[in-house]
């Protein structure tokens, strides 16, 4: 993977592959003169900023807004390719015992049960989006309320979880933000019912300042040579 003028390949990425971009990096699986320069947080924000001028080489986010973006002409048609399905699960601070989730009303009772319940922004975030519709879909939104702490991503969910002091916390965001985070166990996926399974892509920008070198960018984080790392770190095939 070449890189133009020394130019950085800039990247508006989902916090669902932050994870996958750190390996990336930690592995010497990016060539060492290939500067990345990433922006990581909810969906929604990633769509906002590439809307807003943000410079943008390539976007990683879900399958449906890659295909919305596509159609709207702000990422070149053709560019694009999935890294996998990343399921939304529940989290609990290392060490602490984990609830049963394994149905939808086991669910429900660690949560009524939890001192604290944390995920990721309930407007932006695709699991924060889906965490919400589940609350209410099982009939405890509202007596948990005073219980709910949002953060604009999983990632920062998840260090938050990690750092506090209540007993009996837990979380919800995608596997991939979980396995990732120090701090904190994967208890599992949502359970039948509540579960969220979404499909991740990159595609280059059609304002790419460098658009060769964001493709082979693409061809990597996607591609063949990253398939076994992609799933240690949460992601299934597609």
């Amino acid at each position: 993977m070449s890189q133009a003028n020394g130019q950085p390949i800039r990247v508006l990425c989902a916090g669902a592959a932050q994870g996958l971009i750190n390996a990336l990096k930690e592995k010497s699986l990016i060539a060492s003169e290939v500067q990345l320069d990433c922006r990581f947080g909810a969906v929604g924000a990633m769509r906002e900023a590439l809307l807003a001028g943000e410079p943008c080489d390539v976007m990683i986010v879900t399958s449906s807004m890659i295909q919305e973006l596509l159609q709207a002409g702000h990422l070149r048609r053709g560019s694009e390719s999935a890294l996998g399905n990343v399921s939304t699960g529940i989290a609990v601070p290392s060490g602490d015992p984990w609830p049963d989730i394994s149905t939808a009303d086991a669910l429900k009772m660690a949560l009524l049960a939890a001192s604290g319940i944390y995920f990721p922004d309930p407007q932006r975030a695709t699991a924060g989006i889906h965490f919400a519709s589940v609350l209410s879909r099982i009939g405890i939104a509202e007596i948990v309320g005073s219980r709910l702490r949002t953060f604009p991503n999983g990632a920062t969910a998840m260090r938050e979880l990690a750092a506090g002091s209540e007993a009996s916390a837990i979380g919800c965001t995608q596997v991939t933000e979980i396995i990732t985070a120090p701090g904190v166990d994967c208890v599992g996926i949502l359970p039948e019912g509540c579960g969220l399974s979404t499909t991740y892509s990159a595609a280059v920008a059609c304002k790419a300042h460098q658009p060769e070198s964001a493709q082979a960018f693409v061809r990597l984080v996607a591609g063949p040579a990253t398939e076994a790392l992609r799933r240690t770190l949460g992601f299934d095939g597609t």
